[in-house]
């Protein structure tokens, strides 16, 4: 090989038409790096020095926004198409045929379920929605005004104390135990964060019930023998949760895949994934709509909002998506779900006539349209969980039970990719050097 042309690594040798010919202009060097899959290895660029015991050419990525963390056979999005695929399936397929439950089988195990296996599955969910007595002591010890976020993080993270074998994430049929008590009890307690919230008794899993009516009555039981959901709106929940199951490798899926290379046991790593979806720029975005709704108050004022938004003095909330550059396929579906719940619980809520005129004009506009500002699945979450008489603190939660099956199909892909180690990323460095110790009593 000549001072002048270096291969790149991992054993790749790049041909003319799949690499990438870098230029050091600073030794006159030139490099052939491999492309795969349209991208290029970072660990490649390390071989560019000036020096031989120079550190290495690093990456420059602040959040990721064009940095691929791994390689996913999970879901699949492209934004610029509006395309939202969970293992090849469209989104719109499998909201309007499929259940929860069955959706949760595909993403953890890549195909969908035949019959006995997904009568297994939801036997399996079914029958570990119970926590243990000493979980719901736990609950009961937050002050009555915690945020239920802060109490789900929490109790999710304790559920590895009561199992304490999750740690053997090399073991199948243990890691199996452990997603399927993940799935089973986190709308237990989220339902019990709710009811802890009210004030109210919390109520134990029903068995006979499906999982979205479980929850539902989890939520909303008071004295009767038996709840006895709407199926309006148990289907309009279930929908709202497959819409949620996955969203590739956002924020909270990144907190799960970091914090789970450590090799921590599930429960750890989905309580960070909670954590993250806890910040407002992620799982908070449904209740920066319904504010906004609730501000602009009336269709009348409609108008004079969007010159607000255009003059730059009001922020439009629950438009566009960081991925999706055309309409969120999520939010055509949701649409649906919104008309089912209104009707089912009688709702006449005049802040839906505002969604829907600012949706019309946003499709309308130039200024929007130009933009690609389209409605995204937040646009209609919050008015659901709203006309559910749900508190806005609580619209994160049904998010986090949502996305806990991809959650957990994120992090056994993770388990048993190879090519994965413990996340540790680079800095550079912008701080002082050689400093020396001065005395307090010297300082001024």
């Amino acid at each position: 090989m000549s001072e002048t042309q270096e291969t790149g690594g991992a054993g790749a040798v790049a041909t003319a038409q799949e690499s990438l010919t870098v230029v050091d202009n600073r030794t006159g060097k030139t490099y052939e790096i491999p492309i795969t899959d349209g991208t290029v290895r970072a660990m490649d660029l390390r071989q560019i020095k000036v020096e031989d015991d120079d550190f290495g050419l690093m990456t420059y990525d602040p959040a990721y926004t064009n940095t691929a963390s791994c390689r996913s056979a999970i879901t699949y999005i492209d934004g610029d198409k509006g395309i939202l695929e969970y293992r090849g399936y469209p989104i719109e397929q499998l909201a309007e045929q499929a259940t929860f439950l069955e959706v949760a089988y595909l993403l953890i195990f890549g195909e969908l379920p035949t019959k006995d296996e997904l009568d297994e599955w939801t036997h399996a969910i079914t029958t570990h929605t119970f926590v243990h007595e000493n979980v719901k002591s736990f609950v009961e010890g937050f002050r009555y005004d915690a945020h239920p976020m802060g109490m789900l993080q929490a109790s999710v993270a304790a559920l590895s104390t009561f199992y304490p074998e999750a740690k053997k994430i090399d073991d199948e049929q243990v890691r199996y135990e452990q997603i399927v008590r993940l799935i089973a009890k986190v709308p237990t307690l989220a339902a019990f964060a709710y009811r802890h919230a009210k004030g109210m008794p919390y109520v134990y899993p029903d068995n006979d019930l499906n999982y979205a009516e479980n929850f539902l009555g989890m939520l909303f039981k008071i004295a009767e023998l038996k709840y006895d959901a709407d199926p309006r709106i148990a289907k309009a929940l279930d929908v709202l949760l497959i819409l949620h199951a996955d969203h590739e490798q956002n924020c909270s899926t990144s907190a799960v895949r970091s914090v789970g290379s450590s090799q921590v046991d599930p429960y750890s790593a989905v309580a960070a994934g909670v954590g993250a979806l806890y910040g407002p720029l992620h799982g908070g975005a449904n209740q920066s709509v319904l504010e906004m709704l609730q501000r602009i108050e009336s269709v009348e004022n409609v108008p004079g909002f969007i010159d607000g938004v255009k003059n730059g003095n009001e922020r439009l909330m629950g438009f566009g998506h960081r991925v999706y550059k055309n309409f969120d396929p999520r939010a055509k579906i949701i649409k649906k779900a919104v008309d089912d719940v209104f009707e089912a619980t009688g709702t006449t809520n005049p802040l839906l006539d505002v969604a829907q005129e600012l949706e019309r004009i946003a499709l309308e506009d130039d200024y929007f349209v130009k933009r690609k500002l389209y409605p995204n699945v937040d646009f209609y979450s919050g008015l659901i969980y709203e006309a559910l008489g749900l508190p806005v603190e609580m619209f994160t939660v049904l998010f986090a039970i949502g996305r806990t099956p991809g959650w957990v199909a994120q992090w056994l892909e993770m388990v048993d990719d190879k090519e994965q180690k413990i996340a540790r990323p680079r800095q550079i460095y912008t701080g002082a050097r050689g400093r020396d110790y001065v005395p307090l009593d010297q300082r001024g």
